[in-house]
This record gives structure tokens, sequence and C-alpha cells, in this order.
């Protein structure tokens, strides 16, 4: 078996974890000489089908970390993927603050699946809302690492390719049944800090452009009347960043206070892990 084609796959509606996904499986397709191609699933239409990898094929697989965990609400599509023996990558992406079980949960699933891991690694991101926490990455340094891991992992496939043994892994975590459940934001008082139905307001500087609706993952943001979120809120963000009136805001003070929490415990630039 020869790898025949990367394919980077990924939810990112902020588009930190597409520009750390894609940059690997580029580097990855530049050092094997194979083509690349993209998968991006973090619109609805997107996920309609599930994804089909196979043998010949190596998949760089990113999401990023919500509480500790993969995206609860994707989890439903994820578990429609088959690999049918393709190799794969996991990689997640996370906001300075911790990856908690993220990486083993997602490398767990692409295994159940038939996908052949070769590795993992948790990077850091911009947080989505909380924006001061590693403000600006993946910058140029984090780009430079996953480079270099690239090359250990195109090293690793081609070690497989040869003796057919899958290199063996050590990726930290709580696995199984729950991963540890997830994280539970607190206040600036240190208190849990609830949320859950918390959902942007739209302040009178909109002018119904639309981009909102566009950009929203769950497909929650009515497209005829943009202020109006008539679906779950996963906090992503996405509409926030996208406003160019900036007129999408969030008022809940739960959710202010987490923000206020995050930014007065985690600003210290935290690590990659690679494994």
């Amino acid at each position: 078996m020869e790898i025949e084609s990367i394919h980077a796959a990924y939810f990112s509606p902020t588009h930190t974890t597409r520009r750390l996904v894609s940059h690997l499986a580029a580097a990855l397709s530049g050092i094997l000489k194979v083509e690349c191609v993209e998968n991006d699933f973090t619109l609805p239409a997107r996920r309609i089908e599930a994804m089909q990898g196979r043998k010949g094929e190596l998949w760089v697989v990113g999401l990023p970390v919500y509480a500790g965990r993969l995206p609860n609400l994707l989890l439903k599509y994820l578990d429609t993927w088959q690999g049918h023996g393709a190799l794969a990558l996991p990689i997640v992406s996370y906001g300075n603050r911790s990856y908690g079980n993220a990486l083993l949960e997602l490398h767990d699933l692409l295994l159940h699946h038939g996908f052949a891991p070769m590795g993992g690694a948790a990077f850091v991101c911009q947080h989505s809302f909380a924006c001061a926490l590693a403000a600006g990455r993946p910058n140029a340094s984090d780009l430079a690492v996953a480079a270099g891991f690239a090359a250990d992992i195109a090293g690793r496939v081609q070690n497989y390719l040869a003796s057919g043994e899958l290199p063996e892994l050590h990726i930290k975590g709580q696995g199984a049944p729950d991963y540890g459940g997830y994280y539970q934001p607190l206040g600036e008082d240190g208190k849990p800090a609830r949320f859950l139905k918390a959902k942007p307001e739209t302040t009178d500087d909109c002018n119904a452009c639309g981009r909102c609706a566009t950009v929203c993952p769950m497909g929650s943001i009515d497209v005829e009347h943009p202020s109006q979120v008539t679906g779950v809120c996963i906090k992503c963000n996405a509409c926030i960043h996208v406003c160019p009136q900036k007129a999408k805001i969030f008022t809940d003070e739960a959710y202010l206070s987490h923000v206020r929490f995050l930014t007065g415990h985690y600003m210290a630039p935290a690590a990659i892990e690679l494994f």
C-alpha cells in the first residue's frame, strides 16, 4: 500500500483550527508528494453525508475543544464516519486553558470507526470568546512546530507502510465511557457560571446583511431576519467575528463573568503537546 492522498478535515467556526489542520496537511502533502483534499464540515450542509476514508489515504482531522471534550453536538455526526483502513492524525485545538480529554476522545473515535491513528496533537489557538487568551495563535512559531511534526508523522507513515506495525501511542487523558465529563465553567467569583442557553443579541447597528447566518455552524440564525437566533448556540462566536457592523454581542452576565474568569487565570501561554 502507498499513500495516495492527504485529507484535511476540520470543524472550524473561527478558522483557527482550519489554519492549523490545513498547514499540517499541506506539509504532509509536500513531504509525501501526494495531493491534498480539503474537507470542511463546519457548516450544517457539509455534515449531511458521512466522511468516508479508504486505504491509501491519510486524514488530518481537527476539532476545537469545548469544555475539555469534543463539541457534544457534533458527536452524533462524527459517529457516522467510516475509515475503511485510512490512516489518521487526530488534532485538537484549545484556547489556552486545557484540552482536557478531547484528544484521547478523538483518537478513540477515529480508531473505533476504522481509521488507523499515526499520532496526535493538541495545539493552542486563540480562544473563540475570551479572545485575549492565546491571541494571534496559531502564530508562525506554532506553524513551524506543526511543520516539524508533519515530518515526524511522515516518517511514521513510511515505517508503517514498510512494517505494517502501527506506532505505539500514549495519549494523555481519561478515557471512555465519559472522558471525564465536561468542564464546568466558573465565574469570576470561582462559582459555577451557567450560560448554556445564552445567545448573542443584536444591536441597532445591524444592517441585516445576513453574513452571520451564513457562518453559523448550527444554522441557528434566521437568514431573512438575522437578528433572530432561533436555534441552539454553541458560543463559537463565528457570528460576532464576521459581523462588519459589530452588531452581535453577548450580554448574559454569567457568560461575561466566565470570560473575566478565564482572562484572570489563563493568560500565561499554554504549550503544544505532541504524541
